[in-house]
Parts: C-alpha cells; sequence; structure tokens
C-alpha cells in the first residue's frame, strides 16, 4: 500500500521566495520515498510525499505550518492513495 500526502500553502505578499525556502529546508521524522516541491502564481508552495504506509495510517510525518506572519492563509493538507493504472 502507498499514500501521497500533499501540503499546499500560499505565502503572504511578497514572501513567495521566503516560503519556498522554508519548505524546502523541512526535515521530517522519516523518510519518505519521494518527495517532490512545486511553486504556482500567488506565491503558492506544494509539496507531495509518498509513503509506503496505508492511506489511512495516522503517523505519517507532515510538514509543519510555517512561522506567524509567512502565510496569506491556513496550510491545506490532503492525503490521496493510488487507483491504479487506466487504460
Amino acid at each position: 500500500m502507498s499514500v501521497a500526502l500533499m501540503w499546499e500553502a500560499r505565502a503572504a505578499e511578497g514572501r513567495g521566495a521566503e516560503l519556498l525556502t522554508w519548505a524546502r529546508a523541512q526535515r521530517l521524522a522519516g523518510e519518505p520515498l519521494r518527495r517532490e516541491t512545486f511553486r504556482a502564481p500567488q506565491d503558492r508552495v506544494l509539496v507531495i510525499t509518498w509513503w509506503a504506509a496505508p492511506y489511512d495510517e495516522p503517523d505519517l510525518p507532515e510538514l509543519p505550518d510555517p512561522p506567524d506572519g509567512l502565510l496569506a492563509r491556513p496550510v491545506h493538507r490532503w492525503r490521496f492513495e493510488p487507483v491504479g493504472q487506466e487504460d
């Protein structure tokens, strides 16, 4: 089984580069199978980590909330599980 954790945040005005640097510097308590970091317009940062664990595993390490003042809104977090190949 595997699960992907998505962490998405929007930086406060003009602080997108700082949020990206902060997110990339965060270390997790465990080592994911894979980790990717993305950026998008409006100073958004997305981090996806893949884990060899069931969807409902409660102890998977996730990125924390950034320091006060760095965000335009609260962090969004989601879990996804693979559904197989599409033909």
